[in-house]
């Protein structure tokens, strides 16, 4: 699952999953996509299910291919975690039959997101299933338990406090909602912690040019080959998405839509998290994403100040009569106030957690729910369609946005500039110029 690259022998095929997106993307469309609807597994009515033998008939219709390369295609979907199954998580496989019930996977798991999957997320999820299952887990799934209980084990009581109080949340959900995030998270890490035996799906694959990790020599065609890399890495124009993102003051409806998705898509956009804060203020708990800002620059900055910013962070935030003191339960802070003492960059995970969880469970329903969020989507802006030929099947129709060139935008960028230096010009100063001008030739006789 490689290509070769200019300047690199291998990196992660996405152009292969970006295209798998698409076409599940289509597969979701309300009108020309997979029919879903209500199923019942065992004594469960399961929302938005579908069937394999459905999945497969759409595939072959709209890629106009046979049954065979349909399910190849299907398989690799569900392989991949797009689709997850509802009756036989534990196979990753998509069955043509009319009775097998699958449904879509949440755009937050799929595998080109940017976060990945850490060790702390699979303990708590090892440790929630053991809580549930009573300690009876897969062979492989308890040398996993094990081996991550001896390597963070400095953070063991944090990851148990989240697996009980995630586990305490599920059986408050509707049981159908139950059933279907228990599958959901099933499928999830048979994609990313795969059991022995089973080929990784996200591995880079066998088919390499030279091996990544072994230690290569340094000689002069390699140092030619990387100084030419860069130098074109240099010469080619690219646009910073954080600079881009941030400095666009009325976003799209599709990017304010998406923070209604779930909270992550909310906090992780520059202007979704300052609409956040601004709603915070009005609640009189901004504190709350300002606490949590902070511990992110504490894991991802400069890990040479880590002391002092924990520091910083305890007096403004947690100590006795903080400046902008947040509320967290009392075991959280004693795991705190422990850690604080040999501090390190995940020194502040338990309440930086805690504070996550209060604001996804409270705050943002309530913010999705708010004037502010309502006034944000009304006034998000829709950018035009281009043209598009009819098609006498609707399923082929596809649906394109247009998108302004940067050419065109550096263009419009030096006309604003040039229109306002215009403007700024005094025109009474450069009509004496041009009198004092002829006036002089005036005076001055001609030779």
């Amino acid at each position: 699952m490689t290509i070769k690259h200019q300047g690199q022998q291998y990196r992660p095929r996405m152009a292969f999953l970006r295209k798998i997106e698409d076409l599940v993307k289509e597969m979701q469309n309300p009108e020309t996509g997979i029919r879903m609807q209500s199923q019942r597994v065992m004594i469960t009515n399961i929302p938005h299910a579908m069937t394999g033998n459905d999945i497969l008939q759409w595939i072959a219709q709209r890629l106009w291919i046979g049954n065979i390369e349909a399910q190849n295609l299907g398989n690799f979907i569900v392989k991949y975690g797009y689709i997850y199954p509802l009756q036989d998580p534990k196979n990753l496989i998509l069955k043509p039959e009319s009775n097998s019930l699958y449904r879509f996977q949440t755009p937050y798991f799929w595998p080109t997101q940017q976060w990945s999957a850490e060790d702390t997320d699979y303990a708590i999820y090892l440790a929630k299933r053991n809580i549930k299952k009573r300690g009876i887990l897969e062979e492989y799934e308890k040398e996993n338990y094990s081996f991550l209980n001896k390597k963070i084990n400095h953070k063991w009581d944090f990851v148990i406090m989240q697996a009980k109080e995630q586990y305490k949340t599920g059986k408050e959900r509707k049981k159908a909602d139950r059933y279907a995030l228990d599958c959901q998270e099933k499928a999830y890490w048979l994609v990313h912690r795969c059991p022995p035996g089973t080929d990784n799906v996200l591995d880079y694959g066998l088919n390499r040019v030279t091996n990544p990790n072994e230690d290569k020599k340094i000689t002069i065609a390699l140092v030619r080959k990387e100084n030419m890399y860069y130098q074109q890495a240099l010469m080619r124009s690219t646009v910073k998405s954080s600079v881009s993102l941030g400095g666009v003051e009325i976003p799209t409806k599709m990017r304010v839509e998406r923070w209604a998705f779930n909270f992550s898509e909310l906090i992780r956009d520059p202007k979704g998290r300052q609409s956040f804060q601004f709603f915070l203020k009005k609640e009189f708990s901004g504190e709350n994403l300002g606490f949590w800002e902070a511990c992110e620059d504490l894991k991802y900055g400069d890990q040479s100040k880590v002391k002092e910013k924990a520091q910083e962070i305890y007096k403004l935030f947690l100590a006795p009569g903080a400046r902008r003191w947040i509320n967290i339960d009392g075991k959280t802070m004693d795991i705190t106030v422990k850690g604080l003492k040999h501090p390190h960059r995940y020194v502040l995970d338990a309440a930086q957690t805690h504070i996550y969880m209060l604001m996804k469970k409270d705050s943002y329903a309530r913010y999705l729910k708010s004037p502010i969020y309502k006034e944000m989507l009304a006034k998000a802006i829709e950018p035009q369609e281009t043209s598009r030929r009819s098609s006498s099947l609707p399923f082929r129709r596809r649906h394109l946005r247009s998108s302004p060139s940067p050419v065109i935008l550096r263009q419009l960028e030096e006309e604003a500039k040039a229109r306002e230096a215009a403007n700024t010009v005094d025109i009474t100063q450069v009509m004496s110029k041009l009198d004092r001008r002829s006036q002089l030739k005036k005076e001055i006789p001609p030779k």
